[in-house]
């Protein structure tokens, strides 16, 4: 009977040992079979002018983003944003994709001019000269994919004209304004589409500051 005697004992060790984790492979089978958290969106082909992929996210759950410029007292321009499902990451913050949160980078007639962490920017007159300008706000992850919907980043856009008679501008895709002659830039402007404390990003903040 001492074949009983040792069976009684290796039993014994095993529940020592944590019952099932300890003698069988049901513990493992679980690990193998638990899922991993989701990423966030999916990571598309498709990359902006410096390489860095779009991140495609369900138009329901996307940000988004709208620019507003106006005309500042020192021949400036100051520029607005206004995001939904959308928050600012702090400097400090992690360099993952986290749903809804980031920067927005901002540029001028396609040149990035600075990496915004709230929602404020004021271009200095300098850097827009005589004629028209696009001035765009995309959003990025904090990864610095781009968040996109359809493909497409999320984006907003507003047109901006300035010269020393008269300044015109509109916004993509929703207004046109002419001002009377002035001799400041002159304009109110808006832009929507699913699509700041300012620092260097993609190109540096160079002449612009945070309001």
């Amino acid at each position: 009977m001492s074949w009983k005697r040792g069976l009684l004992a290796a039993l014994a060790v095993c529940a020592l040992l944590g019952g099932s984790a300890g003698c069988g492979t049901g513990a493992a089978h679980e690990r193998r079979d638990a899922v991993s958290p989701s990423p966030v969106g999916k990571i598309l082909d498709e990359t902006d002018k410096e390489g860095r992929h779009y991140r495609e996210v369900d138009k329901k759950s996307a940000p988004e983003v709208a620019i507003e410029v106006q005309p500042a007292s020192d021949d400036g321009w100051d520029v607005l944003l206004t995001v939904h499902r959308f928050r600012f990451s702090p400097a400090a913050a992690k360099a993952e994709a986290v749903a809804g949160r980031g920067v927005a980078l901002l540029s001028l007639d396609g040149r990035t001019l600075a990496t915004l962490r709230t929602a404020e920017y004021h271009l200095t007159g300098d850097l827009v000269p005589r004629g028209t300008h696009h001035v765009t706000a995309r959003l990025y992850a904090d990864d610095r994919t781009a968040w996109a919907v359809g493909g497409k980043p999320v984006e907003s856009t507003a047109d901006i004209t300035a010269s020393g008679a008269a300044s015109t501008s509109s916004a993509i895709p929703s207004a046109t304004l002419t001002s009377p002659p002035v001799s400041t830039p002159t304009a109110a402007v808006s832009g929507s589409g699913i699509a700041a404390r300012a620092e260097p990003g993609g190109s540096p903040d160079s002449g612009g500051q945070a309001s």
